[in-house]
């Protein structure tokens, strides 16, 4: 019999379980620290994760038993890949179902922070009206970044394009072909940061992008510019980000993802007006879920019985 321990972030919960295999044996529910992870993790043969929990080299060589890890959506950099080869572990992902969605929220952060909608809601919590209120930015017209051209980068050129905006691009490993595509202008990451009126972060994480956008990065934006996170949250670096918040450096963030996750209550961040924050939550619609879930069991599913499994789909095979 396998045995199956289920992030409980999956959800819906129930869509998962109804397509797994019949003989096996699920338990649903896992504390993302280290230690915990280590007192149970022996116990499975699969496990089924979200980015909250992470599967490092420690984690992976207690779980003795373990042969496949699931990781649902497209990051894949809390998982040590190279510890699973090292141990044998097969590991599958979901890469390019949650783009659009991702899209879809980078688009929702850039108008909010546009249109100053944190300052509006609480001008009604307060009792108070309009005539308070600061003038918001029209996006038709400006200048949009998009720094990371994937999968996530490519959509948001996309959906952007209706808002007859000029859209430039800096990913030095996509091809200037596509590009072209979305009517977008490749360029430095300087002349991006230095000429949009919004910038939004989609790279994958890796060593390269950590740290991506710090003190100079920002220094160079546009003291009026908007910039928003749909990455990962060590992409940027956050106390910088909010020395330029309070220097006026740059005008206004939408974040939907952090350096530490869940962020703390007294994150600096959430005192600013010119900041709109979301709990990592881009990819959590129903239609992006449900086509993520079914992804992955079908990779499980196909895995665990050898029959094949697109590349794009199992960075880590055992062979």
């Amino acid at each position: 019999m396998t045995r199956v321990l289920i992030d409980q972030d999956i959800t819906p919960t129930d869509r998962l379980l109804e397509s797994l295999p019949d003989d096996w044996e699920a338990t649903v529910g896992v504390e993302g620290e280290e230690e915990t992870l280590l007192d149970v993790v022996a116990e499975y043969e699969v496990l089924l994760v979200t980015s909250r929990i992470p599967l490092t080299r420690t984690v992976i060589e207690a779980a003795d038993r373990l042969e496949l890890i699931g990781k649902l959506g497209t990051g894949i950099d809390s998982v040590d890949l190279q510890a699973a080869r090292d141990h044998g572990v097969t590991v599958t992902h979901t890469p390019g179902h949650n783009a659009l969605s991702v899209a879809e929220h980078a688009m929702t952060l850039t108008l909010a922070c546009a249109r100053r909608l944190p300052t509006a809601r609480e001008l009604l919590s307060g009792g108070r009206w309009r005539d308070e209120y600061p003038l918001g930015t029209q996006l038709s017209g400006s200048t949009i970044g998009v720094i990371g051209f994937g999968n996530v980068g490519k959509r948001v050129g996309k959906l952007f394009s209706g808002f007859d905006v000029d859209l430039l691009v800096a990913d030095p490993y996509v091809p200037s072909i596509d590009a072209e595509l979305t009517d977008a202008t490749p360029n430095s990451l300087g002349e991006v940061l230095e000429r949009s009126d919004v910038v939004i972060l989609a790279p994958e994480l890796t060593e390269e992008t950590r740290g991506l956008i710090g003190r100079d990065e920002l220094a160079r934006m546009k003291p009026t510019a908007i910039l928003v996170n749909v990455s990962r949250g060590p992409v940027v670096d956050e106390a910088a980000l909010v020395e330029a918040l309070e220097g006026g450096e740059i005008g206004a963030a939408g974040l939907d993802v952090f350096a530490d996750e869940p962020l703390d209550r007294q994150s600096p961040l959430l005192a600013f007006d010119t900041v709109v924050t979301t709990p990592h939550i881009a990819a959590m619609t129903a239609t992006c879920r449900h086509g993520n879930i079914d992804q992955l069991t079908e990779n499980v599913t196909r895995l665990t019985e050898g029959e094949p499994v697109l590349d794009r789909y199992v960075p880590v095979r055992d062979e």
